[in-house]
């Protein structure tokens, strides 16, 4: 028999409440602890042990705790932004999201067990017998470690062996050197579905937030999915990962001197690369422009840099309309991320880096495309506006947003109404005047976490945008600005925002 993974007495009250309060008084009883002394992080903290524990992984990455997880560090960065109690919002929207999850049939019920850190030793692990799994060469010694171990129970697919082999791994190795088994799987299943890198990338992020010695229970439940997803699965692979494999051994990337950080030496090199990634009509054309870079002795961080503008260019472009396709964004802000992680080995930066916009809900966006970018000359022709009016005006265009009904036309068929481009246009103007961003970045943070359409996949796209904002150089930065603004708009454009217009009828604003 097992036992259901128990917490310590003040963090397993906090887990239950999400867990037992009953959906309709969640919203209420939330605001109430946050009113009364309970922080922000004690909260995320209790909703992700309870997604984490009380409900099951889908076929797909929707459902389950994939992007409530992947959704704390965007959460926690926005809430900091906004002022008075609306910054309780995406709390409240985080709480309400790991609640609901609890409670659905669709990932209920089930029970985190206790389980105990496996060492691998010789061809018969636990009761799995992995080597009949394997080819008869190497059979001898290749389970004769843990972190070999490890690797087999994923390629496998035994997810429960997974678990046990990480929760040895995680003993005695750092966050980074255990990432660095995981990224493999990760990288390599990218092409599959932009999730296996996205979710351990974000699950790091997360653990920032709420504390590393949570990973036990967090990183299971990562390690378990990269071990099993048969929906994804199913889908097959392409040929992104081996070209990319192929291109670190053409370019020599790994016997190349290349160096971490970058300077002001490299601003030109950087940006004639992101100008070279965003223009393809094929983001997987990108990948031999990158390996010729680094090979050139663009930096690491000079190669992440440069990828954050690629995307955001190839953003502006498309006219896709799904605002749950936020990965050019959050996959970048993820690989940057990655690049500054302590025990990840250079190859898997790299590969990381090459692949970096490569995934199919990336590449869907890549299909649509506006006829033309934003034009300067109407982005001249607006009329000049002071910052406070100019700031009301895009919100005002954001929020006057034509309805998109999303279930009608389907996802992954939906084009951004051309009042989008309105938006565009005045965020433009914006950023060439350069007013204040941290302004314009509060007023669209509260728009983006009204929606709770998306599990979370809006405030996640605002925030990883943010971070690249501030996080790019002059003059590039500022096409940050104007993608945080089309994705507010696209994101407004469903108005499906059932929890917060029930929180602000409760909020003191």
């Amino acid at each position: 028999m097992f036992d259901l993974i128990r917490f310590p007495a003040e963090v397993e009250e906090l887990v239950l409440f999400v867990e037992e309060t009953d959906p309709k008084d969640i919203i209420q009883d939330t605001l109430y602890k946050l009113r009364h002394g309970v922080s922000p992080r004690d909260l995320l903290r209790a909703g992700a042990l309870a997604v984490c524990r009380s409900t099951e992984l889908p076929p797909e990455h929707h459902g389950g705790p994939v992007h409530p997880i992947c959704g704390i560090h965007g959460v926690y960065n926005t809430s900091l932004r906004l002022t008075g109690e609306m910054a309780f919002m995406p709390i409240v929207q985080h709480v309400a999201l790991c609640n609901n999850h609890v409670h659905s049939p669709q990932m209920g019920p089930y029970l985190m067990p206790e389980m105990r850190p496996l060492e691998g030793k010789g061809s018969d692990i636990g009761s799995y017998h992995l080597s009949d799994h394997l080819p008869s060469s190497g059979r001898e010694d290749v389970l004769g470690d843990t972190e070999e171990a490890f690797l087999k129970s994923i390629q496998v697919q035994r997810p429960s062996a997974t678990e046990q082999y990480y929760l040895r791994l995680q003993q005695d190795k750092s966050p980074g050197e255990v990432l660095d088994l995981i990224l493999p799987a990760a990288i390599s299943r990218n092409g599959i579905d932009d999730h296996y890198f996205i979710y351990p990338m974000f699950t790091t992020r997360a653990l920032d937030v709420i504390g590393w010695e949570w990973a036990p229970v967090l990183m299971r439940v990562v390690v378990r999915y990269q071990a099993r997803n048969p929906f994804s699965l199913s889908r097959g692979g392409d040929q992104v990962y081996p070209t990319a494999e192929a291109l670190l051994d053409e370019y020599r990337l790994l016997e190349t001197a290349i160096p971490m950080n970058t300077s002001d030496r490299e601003t030109e090199a950087i940006g004639e690369l992101g100008a070279k990634i965003g223009a393809c009509n094929d983001y997987r054309d990108a990948l031999e422009p990158m390996a010729q870079a680094l090979a050139e002795g663009l930096s690491l961080e000079g190669a992440g840099e440069a990828l954050s503008i690629g995307a955001s260019t190839a953003y502006l472009r498309s006219s896709y309309g799904n605002p749950m396709d936020s990965h050019l964004h959050t996959g970048t802000n993820a690989r940057r991320y990655l690049l500054n992680m302590e025990g990840v080995s250079l190859r898997n930066k790299i590969l990381a880096l090459l692949t970096g916009i490569t995934g199919p809900e990336c590449l869907t966006g890549a299909e649509s495309s506006w006829d033309q970018g934003i034009d300067p000359e109407a982005v001249s022709a607006l009329p000049d506006r002071s910052q406070g009016d100019l700031l009301d005006a895009i919100i005002k265009s954001i929020e006057d947003q034509p309805f998109s009904d999303w279930s009608e036309t389907g996802l992954d068929r939906l084009i951004a109404p051309s009042e989008v481009k309105g938006a565009m246009l005045l965020a433009q103007q914006y950023a060439d005047k350069r007013y204040d961003p941290e302004d314009l970045f509060r007023r669209i943070g509260e728009l983006a976490c009204r929606d709770d359409f998306t599990e979370l996949h809006g405030i996640k796209h605002h925030q990883a945008i943010v971070d690249e904002f501030c996080d790019t150089r002059e003059p590039f930065r500022w096409l940050h600005l104007v993608a945080a603004v089309k994705s507010a708009a696209v994101l407004e454009g469903g108005k499906e925002q059932k929890i917060y217009g029930q929180t602000r009828e409760l909020l003191t604003v």
